[in-house]
């Protein structure tokens, strides 16, 4: 059984190589204007969103429709932290420049590596803000069960849509204008005289590919099969140990953690984050790849 585990961790690992070395031979042999890396893009972003509410919906058993106000959350997060110091006064300017005086790729010294290292801090913090905004409310909204859950959840992605929104916020928000000039996958290519290397589509599905490999990694552990079994009987797994509102809580937050990654991902593919991006009816696109790929599946989510 380990020879055959061990045997299907390679093989999954190789095809995950073999599919960002084909994005990368794509993107550099045809046009970048092709519409098939739009669809890549936004599929790799809706890949890691829908994984965290599988991982939530599907592997725990909780009805939570709150993944496109921790997506907002995320975005918000990500671009406001990664904003060039030089453009806040250009995009805050009904607000005469923004609350917030340092952007994290300025701060790690700018230029590439500075570049990569203020993104993926961005990113991790957007997901940090997310899942203690999920603890927060999962205090007293994990009490409740099936629908009730879902309305609550879903209630909690308004209230957070408006308050970002909020003029009083403005000068941190951008109030209900769209925060721009973060960078975005397009800041990953490399243009030199005589070289150019396209990596806008190979970052979010490397991107995709460590946030899904955790997801994994965890629903395979002590922690993941704890979740299953709050998921098939509560009562039976509360009688061999397991804490409930522990398990619960920490899963929502795992899954808001992701879910927040997920949205400063979406920001980057967007160019912008603006809240009136995240409606319902964007939880309800995710609900929907969950369902069709199969609840309780990854890799159907993914696909």
């Amino acid at each position: 059984m380990q020879k055959k585990q061990k045997r299907s961790t390679w093989v999954i690992l190789l095809c995950a190589a073999a599919l960002l070395a084909l994005v990368i031979l794509l993107e550099n042999t045809m046009k970048p204007t092709h519409m098939l890396f739009t669809v890549l893009k936004k599929g790799a972003v809706y890949a890691v969103v829908a994984s965290s509410m599988n991982l939530l919906n599907g592997f725990t058993g909780l009805f939570s429709l709150g993944q496109a106000g921790f997506m907002l959350l995320g975005a918000y997060t990500y671009a406001i932290l990664t904003i060039p110091t030089a453009a806040r006064e250009s995009v805050y300017y009904i607000y005469q420049g923004s609350a917030v005086n340092f952007s994290l790729p300025e701060l790690f010294g700018g230029g590439a590596a500075g570049l990569v290292l203020g993104v993926l801090a961005a990113l991790v913090l957007a997901g940090f803000v997310a899942a203690v905004v999920a603890w927060l409310i999962g205090l007293p909204v994990l009490r409740l069960k099936s629908d009730y859950l879902a309305i609550a959840t879903l209630g909690f992605g308004e209230i957070v849509r408006a308050i970002l929104q909020w003029d009083k916020l403005g000068p941190v928000t951008n109030g209900a204008n769209a925060l721009k000039s973060f960078p975005t996958f397009s800041s990953f290519n490399i243009e030199l005289p005589g070289f150019s290397l396209r990596l806008s589509t190979f970052v979010p599905f490397l991107l995709g590919a460590v946030c899904i490999g955790v997801i994994l990694l965890l629903i395979n552990s002590t922690y993941g099969r704890a979740f299953k079994a709050v998921r098939d009987d509560e009562v039976a797994a509360e009688a061999m140990g397991i804490n409930l509102s522990r398990h619960k809580r920490l899963a929502f937050c795992i899954s808001s953690f992701f879910a927040g990654v997920g949205g400063g991902m979406f920001a980057m593919f967007a160019n912008q984050a603006q809240a009136k991006t995240f409606t319902t009816a964007m939880t309800y696109e995710i609900l929907l790849i969950v369902v069709i790929g199969g609840i309780g599946s990854i890799s159907g989510s993914c696909i």
